[in-house]
């Protein structure tokens, strides 16, 4: 019998695994959050994950339980652990990339280089983290927050009272009762290191990767990161590495790093699944993060992480079509440019929405940006 994974979340991530899954022999079955989303082809189940007896129905036909996000409660996670469900990445590793507050504290722990950062409970407590780091910072909520929500930079404390306000009344505690505020980095650029790990230790590790942002979105990557030195390269793999061993991850883990103007490299955030800055491999690496993904996850052997040529650029189409559908534009994108390999996602076209991505590789940077920027632009 095929080994069956479990996939909670229905949404693009989900999605591109079923095709590697099909590949690998393997039995994928998606919990998805309703009906007709991106995932539907493998959803078995239309549920709330939020809720233990919908999860605990899904996890009992299958063998190992992964994500599709990371939204999953902790109550949740632990009961099916403690009934004894594999769970990867499990909940112990997971919380650090659900509460950012809890990932600044264990990252300092284990030495990672990072933003000054404090949990702040107060106006009055975020007006001296401003005084002492230049009257600007970067507050942000520890929960839910992705693609630029629950982000503000702000130069005056009270910029962020609505979300003080929205604090549970008479907190002392940690985690999830406090916002997180973090210096105002000055960097160059933004990049990315994948790290895949099997639950027996085994890890592997992709090219860093410059990401473009947009408006808190991810718009473009380009693996490798152009004009990237050995030192570069030597420490954005050290630190993931560094992280998937001292939090325990199993399966992909994607850090979001800064490039400073004095050369240091700082991480951002965490994802602990199939990430944007990913999605390159698919058609520019020997294996690409979401067969990757299921191999860790079900234990299997890692695969090579090589690239397949030079470069490779990945260019998300941002919002869709304005008019018509995206059918009607596959046929003069694929016609004008045969290298680019056009991935949609299956959602509506709105405004600033992920709905598909275009990769590109070659041995041509200038070309390959050209050729992915072009494809993209049909479907705008």
């Amino acid at each position: 019998m095929a080994l069956r994974v479990g996939v909670i979340g229905g949404g693009q991530l989900a999605r591109m695994m079923i095709a590697p899954a099909v590949e690998l022999g393997l039995d994928l079955r998606v919990l998805a959050e309703e009906e007709g989303m991106s995932a539907q082809l493998a959803a078995t189940a239309v549920g709330d994950y939020r809720d233990l007896d919908t999860v605990r129905a899904f996890a009992k036909d299958v063998d190992v339980v992964t994500f599709d996000h990371e939204h999953v409660p902790q109550e949740v996670l632990r009961a099916l652990v403690a009934e004894g469900v594999a769970v990867h990445p499990g909940p112990d590793a997971l919380q650090f990339a659900q509460d950012k507050l809890v990932m600044r504290a264990r990252l300092t722990e284990l030495g990672v280089p990072q933003p000054d950062w404090a949990a702040v409970r107060s106006v009055d407590e975020l007006q001296v983290f401003l005084d002492d780091h230049g009257g600007r910072a970067v507050v942000k909520t520890p929960r839910g927050g992705y693609d630029g929500k629950g982000v503000r930079v702000v130069r005056a404390a009270e910029e962020a009272a609505d979300w003080f306000d929205a604090l549970p009344a008479g907190s002392t505690s940690d985690a999830g009762e406090a916002l997180l505020v973090e210096e105002l980095v000055s960097f160059v650029r933004e990049l990315a290191q994948q790290v895949a790990r099997r639950p027996n230790g085994q890890m592997v590790s992709y090219p860093v990767v410059e990401t473009v942002q947009r408006d808190g979105v991810c718009a473009e990557v380009f693996a490798p990161a152009p004009g990237a030195n050995e030192r570069l390269v030597r420490v954005a793999e050290d630190i993931g590495r560094q992280i998937a061993d001292g939090l325990g991850v199993t399966g992909m883990l994607a850090v979001e790093l800064f490039e400073t103007d004095d050369e240091r490299i700082l991480v951002n955030e965490l994802a602990m699944r199939p990430h944007n800055s990913g999605h390159w491999g698919q058609d520019g690496a020997v294996t690409g993060q979401f067969e990757q993904h299921l191999r860790a996850v079900a234990d299997l052997p890692l695969g090579d992480t090589a690239p397949r040529a030079a470069w490779a650029v990945m260019v998300n189409i941002l919002g869709g079509p304005a008019e018509g559908t995206f059918e009607d534009r596959f046929d003069a994108a694929m016609t004008e440019h045969p290298a680019a390999k056009i991935h949609t996602y299956g959602k509506a076209a709105r405004p600033g929405r992920k709905v598909g991505h275009v990769n590109v590789a070659g041995d041509d940077l200038d070309d390959v940006v050209y050729t992915a920027r072009a494809a993209a632009a049909h479907f705008a």
